[in-house]
């Protein structure tokens, strides 16, 4: 069985990390081998929370790991909280990056043009020379504009402009050029507005081509959906399906939960019902 190795977070409440992670590699075929960065009693969201850094921990997994002689056909980081982690995840992937490994990198910095408080200039730089290591990337624009130096206010000011899309493409081969023209950066959560409607897509840029969907925008955010996309991306690449493939598959997955949540007026910190609609992800 081909192994995925998840490296985040372990929250008790909030869906997202490796509560995310772990059932949605499990149910596309694939073996999910935790490496906890933290455990938490809930997502940092939520007014009040117990955190146990990991940071220190983390060298022992891949230590361990080596002496299992085990190999890795995906990698997938996710939220990492300081640049000390980091540094962990490099040294990991110089153990068990190899030339066929699938490694994907959700840059988890902040969203809505704002950083998260875990935030540093340090942060920033790690995280620049982490993602050169990926296959693909998966930033929201907020993060996107963060990696490329670029102003999120004025990107997001054009927001319900014929070339929006362009725009953010453009940024993307800039990031590109930074990175490496193998990469696929899909950026997530983009929300744009077209003759009084709103929406929200998903944009795929790498040197060669481009691919964007979209689903209408129900005004709401839901705690781990981004962790969810990221799964099911690495899950789908892992598996050897197309791009584009993985991330119809994971809209398909979410939209349906999402619209759930909405309509339920579910907390944003506690996250979508995907429970329900993992099925969706099953490969035969």
């Amino acid at each position: 069985m081909k192994k995925v190795a998840l490296i985040n977070d372990l929250s008790g409440f909030g869906k997202c990390s490796l509560t995310a992670a772990i059932p949605v590699i499990s149910i596309m075929g694939l073996q999910a081998c935790p490496l906890p960065t933290a455990v938490l009693s809930a997502q940092t969201g939520f007014p009040s929370f117990y955190c146990d850094d990991f940071t220190d921990k983390m060298d022992f997994f891949t230590t361990e790991w080596q002496k299992l002689d085990v190999h890795f056909d995906g990698i997938h980081s996710g939220y990492l909280a300081s640049p000390a982690q980091i540094e962990k995840v490099i040294s990991f992937l110089d153990c068990f990056q190899k030339q066929n490994t699938i490694y994907l990198a959700d840059p988890v910095m902040g969203d809505n043009g704002k950083t998260f408080k875990a935030f540093t200039p340090q942060l920033l730089s790690g995280m620049k020379r982490l993602v050169t290591r990926a296959n693909v990337i998966t930033p929201n624009l907020t993060e996107l504009c963060l990696l490329a130096d670029f102003d999120y206010s004025d990107l997001v000011r054009h927001a319900d402009k014929s070339d929006y899309l362009e725009r953010i493409a453009a940024i993307c081969h800039t990031l590109l050029k930074n990175t490496s023209a193998k990469q696929t950066i899909v950026v997530t959560g983009i929300i744009s507005h077209s003759n009084g409607n709103s929406y929200m897509g998903n944009l795929s840029v790498n040197a060669d081509t481009t691919f964007y969907t979209e689903t209408p925008y129900i005004g709401m955010g839901f705690s781990g959906t981004g962790d969810l996309f990221a799964a099911v991306v690495c899950g789908g690449l892992v598996n050897q399906l197309p791009l584009e493939s993985t991330i119809r598959l994971a809209v398909d997955f979410l939209q349906p939960a999402i619209e759930e949540a909405s309509r339920e007026q579910v907390p944003a910190n506690h996250g979508i019902h995907f429970e329900k609609y993992l099925g969706k992800l099953m490969q035969i």
